[in-house]
């Protein structure tokens, strides 16, 4: 098994906190977006992943590429690196790492979490997971037919055909057979709005008798915003419980979990929780602080907070309640 991850996008929609770091590496509940991904879908693979490929920017630099290969070999696998230099869709992104799309494979864009119980059915010819949803119009959607086989894919429908979304993880029983998919829009310049989707590809295997079948999880996470990874990271928390690091100094003060608190935090008269994740070497004092994300080397005081996601290297006091600050900011 091979899980290909897309994650070259600039994360627009998530800055300041991409502007130092590419969104698939802020954490929720103590890890990288990625990590976690990477960690959910091989829990659920039914045989050994033996590579995990990332497709990034070059812009990304030595150090994400590090990071990345070591976090798959510390699930066994080999990590691979490919670049996307240029935003030219989704199917162009994994066409990038060809060279990888090889027997069985699963695809997941790495702006999305899961929480699932299920082991993966390796036999079927292709799965794509998803998720009922109120407002369609904003996703790709697949129709079922009678028999719950998938019969047609729509990118964001103006008119109602389906609620079910497409929420970015798929498998594939065959990689060589979608390279090639992936290959002929590319040479024959097929795209829409000067973009390779892969929903195009999908259709044209579903057109060839590939059978593709719904996937069904218990909760669909975004990460697309600050809002949306403030709520991600409450539902992981919720769902996986709590971590205090033994390393972690805590005075006068009160946890109420689930939170995340890494090695070198210092907490001192403060209330900290719930659903809060804390970064290495922050200092939290006389603060009040329920549901947020504070990133690493961070420094919060006299301070009520809730619904906010903190960077790396800041410095907060005073009296704001909800925050979305990225890295190296000063609030006195």
């Amino acid at each position: 098994m091979k899980i290909i991850i897309p994650m070259a996008g600039m994360g627009t929609r998530m800055r300041p906190h991409t502007l130092t770091v590419p969104k698939p590496l802020i954490p929720v509940a103590g890890k990288p977006i990625v990590h976690r991904l990477v960690e959910d879908i091989t829990r659920v693979c039914n045989e050994k992943v033996d590579e995990i490929a990332f497709i990034i920017h070059p812009a990304f630099g030595k150090a994400v590429e590090e990071m990345l290969v070591s976090m798959a070999e510390k699930l066994g696998a080999k990590g691979s690196i490919y670049y996307q230099k240029t935003a030219l869709g989704t199917a162009h992104a994994v066409h990038c790492a060809k060279e990888s799309l090889k027997g069985n494979v699963i695809v997941a864009f790495a702006d999305t979490l899961f929480i699932a119980d299920f082991k993966l059915d390796t036999n079927q010819d292709a799965i794509i997971w998803v998720q009922k949803v109120e407002d369609p119009s904003a996703f790709g959607v697949v129709k079922l037919n009678e028999k719950g086989m998938i019969t047609d894919f729509v990118e964001k429908p103006k008119d109602y055909v389906s609620d079910l979304a497409i929420i970015g993880i798929y498998y594939f029983k065959d990689g060589e057979n979608l390279a090639n998919e992936l290959q002929y829009l590319i040479d024959n310049d097929i795209n829409v709005k000067g973009e390779y989707q892969l929903t195009t590809a999908l259709e044209n295997m579903k057109n060839k008798n590939v059978k593709f079948y719904p996937g069904q999880v218990d909760e669909w996470l975004d990460c697309g915003n600050k809002d949306a990874t403030v709520i991600t990271n409450q539902r992981v928390l919720a769902n996986y419980g709590s971590y205090v690091s033994p390393n972690a100094v805590v005075v006068n003060s009160t946890i109420i979990e689930p939170c995340y608190i890494q090695d070198g935090v210092a907490i001192t008269n403060s209330v900290v929780g719930p659903y809060v994740s804390i970064g290495v070497d922050c200092k939290v004092d006389k603060t009040v602080i329920s549901n947020s994300i504070v990133q690493n080397n961070s420094y919060v005081q006299n301070k009520v907070i809730s619904n906010s996601m903190i960077g790396s290297n800041c410095i907060v006091e005073g009296c704001e309640l909800d925050l979305s600050i990225g890295d190296y900011i000063q609030i006195r």
